[in-house]
């Protein structure tokens, strides 16, 4: 049976139902397969802490960095294969590869040879699965709902993570205690098939051939994302609130199974209750997300998630009542799950399709990133100050990261439209450029009245990011000395491939609105001069010339 990628009629309208997403079957059906995922990677990450929870915090807590820091090393590189090659391909081998470290995971245990090195290391290439799969997973989502929808798709991912770890941890500390965690092991091994299984069964569009000149090689198209994040300041807002609240909000994840056997004297079980109890509140959360967005808007929403997590760290450093600690564990679920979709969906948002796994591979790096480089030195902290400083110390970070936001809000998703825009004429040359060739010196003449050479310049400062977002390497504006209002602009591409790129690849609506702004103050009756020069000492062009 086929599954469809076709939206329903209508789904625009439907943007203020939580659930709309679901409307959408290869949507359903992946959210279906990736829950079963998760349960199985949560009921792993039980049976995987539980066996180190004998061998001191650090230990324990280097099962969340073995698992985040892959994403660390190689998210970047993941994001440049999926803007490159195609994404279904690229999830199908991920979901294989991990199903096969699984399976080593689950033989060791099963024969009682799961050193806990071993066991760090094989959860570690589990990571690196993920970290292949991150980008393109979440690349793939604008393909599946509307643009108005993915902030619903982005909550029903953090409802489907959290729904997880409501029931993986339940089912997986019962299944430890009763049979061992080699049994966890297999669980997880099996579910990666799901989701290869709706993947060969997605008729996904074919995407259109880039044409040979306007192929990026591997490290020029890893260039090309960084330099991309840098002028985009949208982008990089997202990046600094994700910088801000995951380092604190961390420490419920890394040290809630010291929690659970120190603190409250739980066994596997218990800890399994805790991460239901923040499971269940994110589950309900996605409830009350629409209203709670419409009421204090994406930025309130990101304040109040950092503030409702610190008093929660605050509880789980002074309260040692077990009863008291779920409760509290129930709005921290909701806090996670409102923060990280909004984020999510921002940054989707402000991504153009020639560069959107790469940029959302930079959201990882600073999502996982941030998990990663934080879950040990809560650890050490723990060791070295006790649990309840360390858990305290969290929380100032968090009331610290709340009250940031009015400093620094995300900015307003209604100004930046990715759409692709093909607005730029083939530039006509005597002499055909070859691909490789450049670097290629582009000149614009602007002539301005003298009265709006100030306001040009200000219009100008929002072409120049355009310019360096979409291959610019350098960007300056100039004005005649010999008259007045007679303004040159040179920017440098570094080959004729890139700057087909951007003729034809690149460019979106914003960026058109934006050099719209600044050519309004031409003179009536005149256009934009441009003109295109290429290195004459090592290009092919000019050496024929």
């Amino acid at each position: 049976m086929a599954v469809s990628t076709k939206p329903e009629p209508g789904g625009a309208a439907r943007v203020e139902s939580a659930w709309a997403p679901l409307a959408v079957p290869v949507f359903r059906a992946l959210w279906i397969a990736q829950f079963v995922s998760n349960v199985g990677t949560w009921m792993q990450t039980i049976g995987a802490q539980w066996l180190l929870l004998g061998h001191g915090a650090t230990l324990v807590t280097l099962v969340q960095t073995a698992s985040s820091l892959p994403v660390v090393l190689l998210a970047l590189p993941s994001g440049v294969l999926a803007d490159r090659f195609d994404r279904r391909r690229l999830l199908v081998v991920a979901q294989f590869a991990m199903c096969a470290v699984a399976t080593v995971l689950a033989v060791l245990a099963f024969a009682d040879a799961l050193a806990p090195g071993a066991l760090l290391a094989l959860t570690f290439l589990l990571g690196c699965g993920t970290a292949l799969m991150g980008p393109a997973w979440q690349a793939i989502q604008p393909e599946l709902v509307d643009r108005g929808q993915l902030g619903q798709a982005s909550a029903l991912g953090a409802v489907n993570m959290n729904l997880a770890r409501a029931i993986g941890p339940a089912v997986g500390g019962v299944l430890v205690a009763a049979a061992g965690a080699g049994w966890t092991f297999a669980f997880n091994a099996v579910s990666f098939l799901g989701i290869v299984i709706v993947l060969l069964l997605w008729k996904r569009p074919p995407a259109p051939p880039v044409p040979a000149a306007q192929r990026e090689g591997f490290f020029t198209a890893l260039y090309a994302a960084r330099r991309y994040v840098w002028n985009a300041p949208g982008v990089r807002r997202v990046l600094l609130r994700t910088a801000l609240f995951i380092p604190g909000a961390a420490a419920v994840w890394s040290l809630l199974p010291l929690v659970a056997g120190d603190s409250l004297k739980l066994g596997s079980g218990g800890y399994g209750l805790l991460l239901a109890a923040v499971g269940v509140g994110a589950v309900s959360g996605a409830f009350l997300l629409p209203r709670l967005n419409k009421v204090l808007g994406a930025n309130g929403t990101l304040a109040a998630g950092a503030a409702v997590f610190a008093a929660v760290l605050v509880v789980l450093g002074t309260v040692h009542v077990p009863w008291v600690v779920v409760l509290a564990l129930l709005p921290a679920g909701l806090a996670w799950i409102g923060v990280l979709s909004i984020l999510s969906a921002a940054t989707q948002t402000r991504l153009p399709g020639w560069v959107r796994a790469r940029g959302l591979a930079v959201y990882l790096l600073v999502f996982q990133g941030g998990q990663a480089l934080a879950a040990p030195l809560w650890g050490a902290l723990a060791q070295w100050l006790g649990l309840t400083t360390a858990l305290l110390i969290a929380a100032a970070l968090l009331l610290l990261a709340a009250a940031s936001v009015r400093l620094w809000p995300l900015y307003d998703a209604a100004r930046i439209d990715p759409t692709p825009s093909d607005h730029w004429p083939t530039p006509p040359l005597v002499h055909e450029p070859g691909p490789a060739d450049g670097p290629v010196l582009v000149s614009v003449v602007y002539r301005i009245a003298p009265d709006d050479r100030a306001a040009f310049t200000r219009a100008m400062d929002q072409v120049a990011r355009s310019r360096r977002r979409t291959g610019a390497l350098t960007w300056g504006l100039y004005e005649d000395g010999n008259a007045p209002g007679r303004f040159i602009e040179n920017y440098l591409v570094g080959s004729w491939a890139e700057h087909l790129a951007q003729h034809h690849s690149r460019l979106t609506e914003t960026d058109r609105r934006f050099e719209d702004t600044a050519r309004a103050f031409l003179l009536p009756g005149t256009e934009p001069e441009v003109t295109h020069a290429f290195d004459a000492m090592s290009t092919a062009l000019g050496r024929t010339s």
